[in-house]
């Protein structure tokens, strides 16, 4: 399904709502042009509607004297929509945001993207200035054969720890224990959860221990979570493939004892999304002890009060470890395609999102609705409405982490956020932990003969991982298995796999020199 919006026509509400989930097919991008419209393609996470296209990302187009038709997709159902557009040659006029195509899309692919870096230097005085200012930004945009295909971004208000794992104080306090420090008082905790009738309804088999990523699980056993995308990681300094670790075998040993005993969720590999949520979010209150997530109102809506953010728990090694967020820097916000016929405009339009007042919007809402600019030039974030979580408020109203910003040195000080939820909360929250975060292996760039040796090796690789890793949560057997585990991955290529990440990591690392 492909929401369609128009922007800079007059709707009324109930075509507006049709046009929010009606189904339309992608026309031709030829029409495009000639009366100053370009099609661009974006994706969202959910149907959160169209207002996050609405006032400032409307004035822009205004300024620009273009107006921009988009296609937008949601996020479940874009792989197969973009396999079909990218081999059907029907392309947009451009791409939005990094959710859309990835450096393998744009390597594959490279003869129906456009090298942008002469027309920057041309039609771009806010990005060059954010170059001049911050070279990664322009490290992280450039490819190795040294063009540029994609705008980059730096977010703001960002944490040094991502996701989270958050405890239901109330059971907590129905049963009289304490905030775990340790894994193995972790483990004591989660079965006291599970059968002690922790919710107190007079039921002591409806609770629901631990529900949340196997890697949150596993973290103590020294496993910071690697790339999503490469399940690669840092280790002392050099990368490595995170699921050939000793560590990880250990950790899921120990998941797997969990799950056997009843502590984790046993839909856990089964559920989609909303029927995790469903037992998060209940209005009776929540089935779940422990879960991961960004933070108690993104994770557990209406039962938010409840719950607390555990500490780094101490592993088998004495050390403790957090989930590293995503890198603030990231390329693949912007891809102009052969089918512009001018993309000098775009790129005009473009680079009004590269200032403090853009960014700020485009990441929490226009001004008067989701941001106040003050007279001395600060910024309010404004409280979400009753009710609401502050971080899906934020995604409504904004591109939030996706498409082109940037932000300066200092600019996080201008910003004044709620801290009873979103990211002020976030940010507190991450005072307590981030100081366990380890190196995350970062945002690297392929040439295009590695692209495409890794583009089937990652696919192969991360199916059998997933695939062992749930088996063996559910039904054991790492140790038993390991060897014949590992001698499955290097038959799938694992070290030439690693080789080609190690270069393109050591390639990163000259760069920042």
């Amino acid at each position: 399904m492909m929401l369609k919006r128009k922007l800079g026509i007059v709707m009324n509400l109930t075509l507006a709502a049709s046009l929010i989930v009606g189904c339309s097919n992608t026309s031709s991008s030829s029409k495009s042009n000639e009366d100053g419209t370009y099609k661009i393609a974006t994706v969202r996470w959910a149907d959160w509607g169209d207002d996050y296209l609405k006032g400032f990302v409307a004035e822009t187009e205004k300024k620009a004297g273009i107006s921009i038709d988009w296609d937008t997709y949601l996020n479940s159902e874009w792989p197969d929509k973009k396999s079909v557009l990218l081999a059907g040659g029907d392309l947009p006029d451009a791409f939005w945001g990094s959710i859309t195509l990835t450096d393998a899309d744009i390597a594959k692919n490279q003869s129906m993207f456009i090298p942008l870096e002469d027309l920057i230097e041309k039609n771009m005085p806010n990005l060059k200035a954010a170059f001049e200012a911050d070279p990664t930004l322009r490290a992280m945009a450039t490819s190795p054969d040294g063009h540029i295909y994609s705008l980059p971004k730096k977010l703001p208000l960002r944490p040094i720890a991502g996701n989270s794992l958050y405890i239901n104080q109330k059971w907590l306090d129905n049963l009289g224990l304490s905030i775990p420090e340790t894994y193995e008082e972790f483990y004591t905790v989660l079965k006291a959860f599970k059968e002690k009738d922790a919710n107190g309804n007079g039921d002591p088999n409806d609770e629901i221990a631990y529900q949340g990523d196997v890697l949150g699980f596993i973290l103590p056993f020294g496993l910071p979570k690697g790339s999503y995308s490469t399940s690669m990681t840092v280790k002392d300094g050099k990368p490595v493939f995170m699921p050939t670790e000793e560590a990880f075998k250990e950790g899921i040993e120990w998941m797997h004892k969990a799950y056997a005993e009843g502590l984790i969720d046993k839909e856990l590999f089964t559920q989609d999304t909303s029927m995790a949520e469903a037992k998060r979010k209940d209005e009776k209150g929540s089935l779940v002890g422990v879960s991961s997530g960004w933070t108690p109102d993104a994770t557990f809506g209406p039962n938010a009060s409840e719950y607390v953010q555990l500490p780094a728990l101490e592993g088998p090694d004495g050390q403790r470890y957090a989930m590293t967020d995503a890198p603030i820097y990231s390329r693949d916000e912007f891809m102009i395609t052969t089918k512009a016929k001018d993309p000098a405009k775009l790129l005009k339009w473009a680079d009004q999102f590269y200032t403090e007042d853009a960014s700020i919007q485009t990441f929490y809402g226009s001004f008067g609705v989701g941001v106040e600019k003050n007279d001395d030039g600060t910024y309010k974030v404004l409280d979400a409405p009753k009710g609401e979580s502050a971080d899906i408020f934020a995604w409504v109203n904004s591109f939030r982490d996706f498409g082109p910003k940037f932000i300066g040195e200092g600019f996080n000080e201008k910003v004044i956020l709620p801290t009873n939820g979103g990211d002020g909360l976030k940010l507190e929250l991450d005072k307590q932990i981030n100081k366990y975060a380890r190196e995350q292996f970062p945002n690297v760039s392929y040439t295009a003969e590695e692209m495409n040796q890794l583009s089937a090796l990652n696919t192969d690789l991360t199916s059998y991982v997933n695939s062992m890793q749930s088996k063996w949560v559910v039904e054991g057997g790492a140790t038993k298995e390991w060897d014949s585990y590992i001698s499955q991955l290097k038959q799938m290529g694992l070290d030439e796999y690693v080789k080609i990440q190690k270069k393109a990591f050591d390639r990163y690392q000259k760069n920042l020199k």
